[in-house]
């Protein structure tokens, strides 16, 4: 802090001295103000991942106690699977008695056991060289060249195979560029520049789009749509990955607001039944109904037990934990049966409402919670709603990694890209596809030829 002028007092008049005297009063004022509101935020429990939304990763995990290791849950044990058609059988037979030397034939002995021996044989990149033929028509006396069979034009040498591994390991498993060259060379034999996979990557492009694009129509036919959205860096700018989730469709979008905008340009005239999210003011009002994560709403509960209320916030816990067993039984009960236990919530939440929190968190949470009651519990009676927003976070996951590991993005293509791609493999994971399998559909359309 800037130390104050001292002024030299005994050039200075009465009334000027009275003047002074009244300023500093406000100073004063204005520093123990300041000085309430910080001794009142350092009597505030810490904000942790079980309290709040910070990510498991901002987390203090407890030490473990010595001398004791960390096990799994008790699980019968599983024998690996034998191949079902080896390559080779190997039959080791013993041609004498290890202990007399005596000589054995076949039928002194018989098979003790069965087991796989797995070697992953040299890779090297199959290589088609084309000599293509071209000349003049003797009759017409025009050029012509021959033609090729498809994947086989002239331009870029490196063939589709190569592309759907390369976007699998960079944008899939968070491969660095100048690694990802370094391991095709040293595991695949095959030399390929950071510069070239840019270009393969841009060739991917339509392709990943146009896949993309289908996503997005599948997904607004959605009659519920659950969103959330995580921060990421485009040319060295703060921008937001927006997730939207239906029952087969997950769409990914790259956009540089936070703001409402995002999902009312996607939805345009569309409206769904429900939406689930957080309490984001950008993810209301985009749906006839609002169904607000649980889980967020348990750890703001958790934050404000923490913080010293004991007589709103426990109730809320219990009130929310009582709504998620009822969601989670649901398929078994009835829907006049889902009626009852809804308007059952209802009026719980109305005497908890009507509760007086002293505690200042308390209170907040009760008000917040006042202006969305209706959000609550809409699942109960609504069975394809979910009670969290939580797939919506797991399907952010990956992404946050690839943040982590790359620093985000040098251009705004190469952001949307990753978009696509992470539309491509979480939509596949909904048809039990491996994220190589859904990259290798969307890339089925044979890729545009590119000058090498």
């Amino acid at each position: 802090m800037t130390p104050l002028p001292r002024p030299d007092l005994s050039t200075l008049t009465h009334a000027e001295k009275d003047a002074l005297i009244l300023s500093l009063f406000d100073i004063i004022d204005g520093l123990q103000r300041r000085i309430a509101e910080l001794e009142a935020r350092l009597g505030q429990p810490p904000k942790t991942p079980g309290n709040s939304s910070l990510p498991p990763s901002k987390g203090q995990k407890a030490d473990r106690a010595p001398g004791r290791k960390a096990g799994r849950p008790g699980r019968p044990g599983v024998a690996r699977a034998l191949a079902p058609d080896p390559d080779r059988i190997v039959e080791a037979s013993a041609g004498h008695c290890p202990h007399c030397a005596a000589a054995l034939g076949a039928g002194d002995q018989k098979i003790v056991q069965v087991y796989d021996r797995i070697e992953i044989p040299p890779i090297r990149p199959v290589v088609t060289r084309v000599h293509l033929h071209g000349g003049v028509c003797p009759c017409c006396r025009k050029g012509f060249t021959a033609p090729v069979a498809p994947g086989l034009a002239p331009g870029s040498p490196y063939g589709r195979s190569v592309a759907e591994l390369a976007v699998h390991l960079h944008y899939g498993q968070h491969v660095g560029l100048a690694r990802l060259s370094r391991l095709f060379r040293a595991v695949f034999g095959l030399t390929i520049s950071e510069g070239a996979l840019v270009n393969l990557f841009g060739r991917a492009r339509p392709a990943l789009a146009a896949a993309a694009a289908r996503i997005e129509a599948e997904l607004l036919a959605a009659p519920v749509i659950a969103s959330d959205e995580t921060s990421t860096r485009v040319a060295g700018r703060t921008w937001w990955e927006w997730v939207f989730l239906g029952d087969r469709a997950a769409l990914h979008r790259v956009a540089p607001s936070r703001g409402a905008v995002v999902p009312k340009s996607l939805l345009g005239a569309v409206r769904p039944r429900v939406w689930v999210s957080d309490m984001l003011g950008a993810q209301r009002g985009h749906a006839d109904a609002w169904q607000v994560c649980l889980a967020h709403q348990l750890r703001d509960a958790q934050y404000a037990i923490d913080a010293g209320d004991a007589v709103f916030a426990p109730r809320l816990r219990r009130l929310l934990l009582r709504a998620i067993a009822i969601g989670q039984r649901r398929d078994g009960l009835k829907d006049s049966t889902l009626r009852q236990y809804r308007a059952d919530l209802d009026r719980r939440l109305n005497a908890l409402m009507a509760l007086d929190p002293g505690e200042k968190n308390g209170r907040r949470l009760r008000g917040r919670l006042g202006r969305h009651r209706n959000a609550l519990f809409v699942f109960v009676t609504e069975r394809d709603v979910p009670y969290t927003n939580n797939a919506c976070e797991r399907a952010l996951r990956p992404s946050v990694i690839f943040r982590k590991v790359t620093n985000g993005f040098r251009s705004e293509w190469g952001a949307h890209l990753f978009a696509d791609i992470r539309s491509v493999v979480n939509t596949g994971a909904r048809a039990s596809l491996d994220p190589l399998q859904a990259i290798r559909a969307a890339l089925a359309a044979e890729l545009p030829p590119q000058a090498a």
